[in-house]
């Protein structure tokens, strides 16, 4: 913006204080017409001295832009999300801009501008001398240098990429605009060198792309929608001069404000003048827009919408996740700094990995479930959908509206993304209650353990110093839980995933080093959403401390569990084209296989898939033909509560909770639904909605060795007392049951057998039925031989008294006639003295009647 026209007199009379009236025309004649001309005269050399000290380049780089936030429809087309400015910039070329705007920059700005070099003399000896205003001592070229040195003093980076104070900036700005000799001379000069590398209509281009328009926004393109809803090349001849007569003075000429109206419409009045001075437009389009009144109905104001706050309906949080993901876009930049300097110059076109089609369907899912105008409690719920092969953001939905300004939107809105860390724009993140049990089941696995194991569900009391943590602790002290849902008795760790049992994961917890499944956990991408680093406490096992986890985190390291253990980070941007057109790499997800092996991902799975058929998710089985693993959590006293399921395609992670508070979900309704069931109301369409568009298949089977793990052998406790056989089956990490008491010659309450059998190997926690000898048997004596009388009277004698015959006829060979050849049970078996004992002998030729 030039100087008021007291400053240009004052400025150019000290100008010429310095040098002289003829010696400053003979400088600039000099350096636009000969600068290559040997000079003589020590006041010729000494004022060709000032010029030289000064920089001669300066370059037309293209200024600051809009970005524009994308996604792709199913059709493969562009889907508007928001546009975000640094200033609101859109670069147009010449031939798209009205010509009545190009004649009223040059009539209104610099009338000589077609015939000077850069610097027109003639204006700046009238200025000197504080004569006329005839065009202004400041050519449109010296004006577009002007604006340059504005804009790269506006710079948030150094070259070496280190972010700027604001300090600097504002002392650049100043000088740049500083009504000093030294300043306007660097102007001229550089204005010069201007017009020996490019043509006059690249300077006009540039300086019409340049200009300051009022607040924020630079550029006639823009200019022209923010005032007129039109494009710069659909400008009529009022509406042309109106926006040249802004860029002296933007604050008092803008027409943001009806208060500027007068003011603009007497500097467009003479802009119109001028443009019929130099011939061009007739005296007829003169006279029809100066009859235009600048008024209401001659400004037709469009809205900038600039930021996520004016984003396409529904899709506020991905493009806030998407701003806040600028400092991870490599080919913005080497460094953090250079590329979120990059993103305010603007020009890019940011393709995300949004679903349109599936962002809409979620965001009216979970916003007519969970109502962001809920007034009772702070209730809050997300949705988030990863792809599992490649990390790719889907979804990224919350109840509440976006609203990040100062005085905010009220009790429906929030500029906080519920889905995101901290570092993305989120929360602090959420307790994951159950949802972190699967990474102590990959830990479990991983550490030899199986699924068919088994584990006393009624413990509900564990000392912590049994907990091995190789990170952190010792730990100490008792660890009391309770069981979500009161089991008691055996439970393998199969069906105890499936009904999320808390004694079970404790107790699978403390055979395995805590700091194990931190590094697993770790492995996948899940991380504190506040930064900090990972609990390893045992109450963590089921959820219960101070890891708290954002929904997008969830739902990445379930896709890496469903994708054989191998992670994809979440990303949000597919790809970045630039100003020029060039297509760029968006995010790397970096996908590769963690710590978690494709035989324990598998294994867990398979387990996982438990809780949507009968377990605990059951409810939220879509039931479309595609399987689905996973988890659900609750935290204590209902305050928060999770599901996260995957399909072999995308993981969905649903979180429902208090925003703020502490009031039970399960003590309160939402619609006619306890809020606590929420989850599985929001998950159940949402997963039919994304498997309409990327249906999954079958997962890949267990690990065979995984299922009995390391296993255990049942030791022989045959002949042992209760008490015995108790401790060295449970020393075998076997379960201990008492079974009946069954008939043997061992002494009474004495182990007789079990089941299984001693020497069999089975999974740990296997239950083993233990039976007891009642001291009622004895070995049969053998009785072969006698007659059958003398047998049958041996045996009454001896306790047994139900003993029977059994006599065969006609024998062959023929034995003794009633000689017992045989008894049942055999001579030597162990039979109660109430058993029937049958004596079989032959009668010959016929047997005998009893």
């Amino acid at each position: 913006m030039p100087a008021p026209k007291s400053s240009v007199s004052s400025l150019f009379a000290a100008i010429f204080g310095t040098l002289g009236f003829s010696v400053l025309a003979g400088v600039l004649t000099t350096v636009m017409v000969a600068p290559a001309i040997a000079v003589t005269g020590i006041t010729a050399n000494n004022t060709i001295g000032i010029f030289e000290s000064l920089p001669e380049y300066i370059q037309l780089n293209a200024g600051h832009q809009q970005n524009e936030i994308v996604a792709l429809d199913k059709n493969g087309n562009y889907f508007h999300i928001a546009t975000i400015f640094d200033q609101n910039r859109e670069e147009v070329d010449l031939d798209q801009m009205s010509d009545y705007l190009k004649w009223a920059a040059i009539a209104g700005e610099d009338r000589r501008f077609k015939d000077h070099g850069g610097v027109d003399v003639p204006s700046v000896i009238r200025a000197a001398v504080g004569g006329g205003n005839s065009g202004g001592a400041s050519t449109l070229t010296m004006q577009t240098v002007r604006n340059i040195l504005v804009q790269q003093a506006l710079n948030s980076t150094n070259p070496d990429g280190t972010t700027r104070s604001d300090e600097a900036i504002k002392a650049d700005i100043t000088k740049a605009l500083a009504p000093t000799l030294d300043r306007k001379l660097k102007e001229m000069k550089l204005a010069i060198g201007l017009e020996k590398r490019y043509s006059k209509d690249e300077i006009l281009q540039a300086y019409l792309n340049i200009a300051g328009f009022g607040g924020n926004t630079y550029g006639v393109q823009a200019a022209a929608l923010q005032y007129f809803s039109v494009n710069a090349a659909d400008l009529t001849l009022a509406q042309s001069a109106s926006l040249i007569a802004i860029v002296q003075y933007p604050t008092q000429r803008d027409l943001q404000s009806p208060d500027h109206y007068k003011a603009n419409q007497a500097r467009r009045d003479v802009i119109l003048n001028s443009m019929y001075a130099e011939g061009y437009i007739t005296k007829a389009e003169r006279d029809e827009a100066l009859a235009t009144p600048v008024d209401a109905n001659f400004v037709k104001p469009k809205a900038t919408n600039s930021g996520c706050l004016g984003a396409t309906k529904y899709f506020a949080f991905p493009c806030d996740y998407v701003y806040n993901s600028v400092f991870e876009l490599e080919a913005l930049g080497d460094t953090p700094d250079e590329r979120k300097a990059a993103f305010k110059r603007g020009g890019y076109t940011i393709v995300t990995s949004i679903n349109p089609s599936l962002q809409i369907t979620a965001t009216k899912i979970v916003q007519a479930s969970a109502p962001k105008n809920e007034t009772r409690f702070q209730l809050g719920a997300a949705i988030t959908s990863v792809q599992v092969n490649t990390g790719r953001i889907l979804v990224m939905t919350q109840n509440k509206d976006y609203n990040n300004t100062l005085e905010g939107g009220g009790k429906t809105t929030t500029a906080v993304n519920f889905s995101a860390d901290i570092a993305h724009g989120g929360s602090v993140g959420f307790q994951p209650g159950s949802t972190y049990k699967p990474y102590v089941l990959l830990a479990y696995l991983d550490s030899g353990g199986g699924l068919n194991e088994s584990f006393n569900a009624s413990t509900l009391e564990v000392n912590q110093a049994k907990f091995v943590d190789s990170c952190g602790g010792p730990w100490g002290g008792k660890f009391k839980y309770k069981n979500d849902s009161g089991e008691k008795g055996s439970y393998t760790v199969m069906r105890g995933t499936a009904g999320s049992v808390n004694s079970v994961f404790v107790q699978m917890a403390s055979k395995v080093d805590q700091c194990k499944i931190k590094k697993l956990a770790e492995s996948i991408g899940v991380h504190n959403a506040s930064g900090a680093e990972l609990s390893t406490r045992p109450a963590c096992a089921i959820g219960g401390c101070e890891n708290n986890i954002a929904p997008v985190t969830a739902a990445a390291a379930f896709a890496a569990i469903a994708n054989e253990g191998v992670f994809c980070s979440p990303i949000i941007v597919d790809k970045v084209i630039d100003r020029d057109g060039n297509v760029k790499p968006g995010q790397n997800a970096n996908c590769g296989q963690s710590a978690v092996s494709p035989a324990v991902a598998n294994t867990a799975a398979y387990a996982m898939a438990g809780v949507f058929t009968g377990g605990t998710a059951n409810a939220s089985n879509p039931h479309d033909g595609t399987t689905y693993i996973g988890k659900t959590g609750t935290t204590d006293n209902a305050i928060h509560v999770w599901l996260v399921g995957s399909s072999t395609k995308v993981s969905t992670a649903v979180w429902v909770g208090n925003i703020k508070g502490k009031q039970s979900l399960r003590q309160i309704s939402v619609n006619g639904t306890q809020a606590a069931l929420l989850r599985h109301v929001i998950f159940r369409p949402m997963a039919q909605a994304v498997d309409s568009f990327y249906p999954g298949g079958a997962f890949p089977p267990p690990d065979p060795s995984m299922l009995k793990g390391s296993g255990t052998t049942v030791p022989n406790v045959a002949g042992k007392t209760a008490e015995q056989a108790k401790a060295e089956i449970e020393l075998a990490e076997l379960n201990y049951q008492k079974g009946a008491k069954v008939d043997s010659d061992l002494p009474a309450g004495t182990v007789v057998r079990t089941s299984p059998g001693a020497g069999e190997s089975v999974p740990k926690g296997t239950t083993v039925v233990v039976y007891f000898s009642n001291g009622l048997a004895q070995a049969l004596p053998d009785v072969t031989g006698e007659d059958v009388t003398t047998a049958k009277n041996d045996l009454n004698n001896q306790g047994w008294t139900n003993v029977v015959g059994s006599c065969e006829t006609n024998p062959t060979p023929s034995p003794p006639d009633l000689t017992v050849y045989a008894t049942d049970p055999a001579p030597g078996t162990v039979v109660s003295k109430t058993a029937i004992i049958t004596l079989h002998y032959y009668g010959v030729p016929t047997c005998p009647v009893n």
